[in-house]
């Protein structure tokens, strides 16, 4: 029988050093799942240690021998060649820090710094060296930032750019990116947002698309998955952006689009009989169970069921400290641990279902597949409400997501978090099956990042640790475009950049900044104040009138009671002392302007 592999190819090893000969250039790696290799140094690969956006290349090649110490992690890229035990010569070496147990994104400043990078690529793309003009905003922006001749302007990505730009204000205080999350937010307000007096509903466009002074709507999305339909999820992430901006600058207006928008979920997408949201209404009838929404009437997901919480609820909610965003974000965690988990017949939740919340495993492209960022998702988000309402069924499903999925999910050898696989296995496989491709997507990292994360630093444990310092080190070592800037949508498993079809694009329907922007603040919160116990501050710029009692909330996310407290504050560059340090609000000066605040928080000792 030939063999099995007989020819060479390239590709990445991730994995851990447990010995290295320096005299026979040979090094022993060991991967996550303790699978060990031999790689030949023989050819004098390059080496360089991670660095971040904006940084320049940090050559490492003149001191490989003294960095492979026993134990630490690093990425080898090399060639495969056939033969009796196969060879693997490798051709670059990657180092996550200097220090055999450092990791460069541990740095307190590292999460901080890539958000202003991220944030002045998007500005600059977007609308160059002159004024914040929102007519100018194009959805497609091309892999170094151009735009493309397409002027449709989706709601969505626009909310998710200012999600991300409000992010960056509260992590640097830095005035363009809020000058640029208010502008985005009244422009949605003035051109997507449609107020229903008769219903006392909030809804909004699809987008519209500009032709000179002239712009027509558009009512209902033009996805391919979702055209001619109102989908909840656009509507969920309408919010995205105004909501952030709010906890920043407290706008009332803005509160009383997102209590609109709530309304229209409950009026028209909520289905009070048998629990849940549906996922599409018609256009005309707002009716969940119309025959024109074909394979979408009466369905229900992920999306329409739990993306309210990282979206917009969880977010409103640390603004205002409101009970009945609490009760609506336990409802949407309740509904999820009690209909998602699908543990008899996959490693995998179950994401899509009929009204009755039986399974709906023939839907378009889903099928029976997983999405794999998804399970991350619901592990991430029932940590985070387990820190507001501690409940055994989201802690237990939350562990349980985080114990199953590395095996199932992630890649052992190379690092990072494969896209979409087959929720089940046939009986020969060994393992679950891709539906498409072994590529990787940067929100899916982004997910394990953030679950891993809040899990070791709300429960503990090595093994999350690890988890979450092997996709942050993939992540950093291969998704950041250090030529163009910003994010790469997808890599191929080996961490090569895939360059094709919108997949080549820094803005899509699919992208935008939310994500990116997304994983820093939270990485940055999670990894400081959750994990290595350092402070941090945080930027507002509220009108103390538009705050009722003058409170103003800095809690920088739902994280465990008595974690997190105020050390300082200051109030227009002035000491500040009129602040709960446990209760994480800050009493604002009674005036009628507004006033830029800079909150330091610091991790209490558990």
């Amino acid at each position: 029988m030939a063999d099995a592999v007989s020819f060479s190819f390239s590709d990445t090893i991730a994995g851990y050093v447990v010995r290295f000969d320096s005299h026979g250039r040979l090094l022993r790696l060991k991967t996550s799942d303790g699978r060990e290799f031999d790689v030949s140094l023989a050819g004098d690969p390059s080496a360089e240690l991670v660095r971040n956006l904006d940084e320049p290349y940090i050559d490492a090649s003149g001191h490989i021998d003294e960095m492979l110490s026993p134990g630490r992690l690093l990425f080898v890229y090399g060639v495969h060649y056939p033969g009796p035990g196969g060879r693997f010569d490798a051709k670059r070496l990657v180092f996550l820090g200097r220090g055999a147990e450092d990791y460069r994104f541990e740095e307190p400043s590292w999460w901080i710094k890539q958000i202003e990078s991220l944030a002045d690529f998007y500005k600059r793309a977007q609308f160059g060296d002159g004024p914040v003009d929102f007519t100018e905003y194009r959805t497609e922006i091309r892999l170094g930032g151009d735009k493309t001749a397409s002027h449709v302007q989706e709601t969505d990505t626009i909310s998710r750019l200012v999600y991300g730009m409000a992010s960056a204000y509260l992590l640097t205080g830095k005035d363009e990116y809020l000058e640029v999350a208010e502008r985005g937010t009244e422009y949605l307000r003035k051109h997507m947002r449609v107020v229903d007096s008769e219903e006392d509903v909030v809804f909004w466009y699809h987008g519209i698309r500009v032709d000179g002074d002239s712009e027509r709507k558009l009512f209902t999305s033009e996805f391919s998955d979702d055209y001619d339909a109102i989908p909840m999820y656009e509507q969920i992430y309408a919010l995205a952006g105004p909501v952030q901006t709010y906890r920043v600058t407290g706008d009332v207006r803005i509160k009383n689009d997102a209590d609109a928008t709530i309304r229209l979920f409950d009026k028209f997408f909520k289905d009070e009989e048998l629990g849940g949201y549906y996922s599409h209404i018609d256009p005309i009838l707002f009716s969940a169970d119309h025959e024109s929404l074909g394979e979408n009437a009466e369905r229900k997901n992920w999306n329409s069921v739990g993306d309210h919480a990282p979206a917009y609820l969880i977010n409103l909610y640390l603004a205002t400290g409101d009970q009945k965003y609490a009760d609506f974000l336990e409802y949407t965690f309740d509904t999820i641990a009690d209909r998602f988990p699908d543990y008899k017949n996959s490693p995998f939740v179950q994401e899509r279902f009929y009204r009755d919340w039986s399974h709906d495993t023939t839907h378009s492209w889903q099928q029976n597949r997983a999405v794999v960022g998804h399970n991350l998702k619901i592990a991430w988000n029932l940590m985070r409400m387990n820190s507001l309402k501690a409940k055994p069924a989201y802690e237990e499903l939350a562990r349980k997501i985080g114990e199953i999925m590395p095996a199932v999910g992630s890649d052992r050898q190379r690092g990072g978090w494969y896209d979409v696989v087959e929720r089940v296995k046939e009986d020969d496989e060994e393992s679950y099956r891709f539906a498409w491709h072994d590529r990787k997507a940067w929100w899916q990292q982004e997910q394990a990042i953030l679950a891993y994360l809040i899990l070791n630093g709300t429960v503990g444990g090595d093994d999350f640790l690890r988890e979450a310092r092997q996709a942050e080190s993939f992540y950093n070592t291969f998704f950041l475009d250090h030529d163009e800037g910003a994010v790469y949508f997808n890599v191929l498993a080996s961490g090569t950049p895939y360059l094709l079809g919108t997949e080549r694009l820094k803005g899509s329907h699919s992208m935008s900044m939310y994500h990116s922007a997304e994983l820093c603040y939270l990485s940055a919160v999670y990894n400081n104040l959750l994990i290595n116990g350092r402070e941090m501050d945080f930027h507002f710029q509220p009108d103390p009138s538009d705050l009722p009692d003058r409170l103003l909330r800095v809690s920088p996310d739902l994280l465990p009671a008595g974690s997190v407290e105020v050390a300082s504050v200051e109030i227009d560059e002035k000491p500040w002392t009129d602040f709960d340090a446990k209760g994480l609000t800050v009493r604002l000066p009674d005036v009628q302007s507004r006033v830029k605040v800079k909150v330091r928080l610091r991790p209490v000792t558990r």
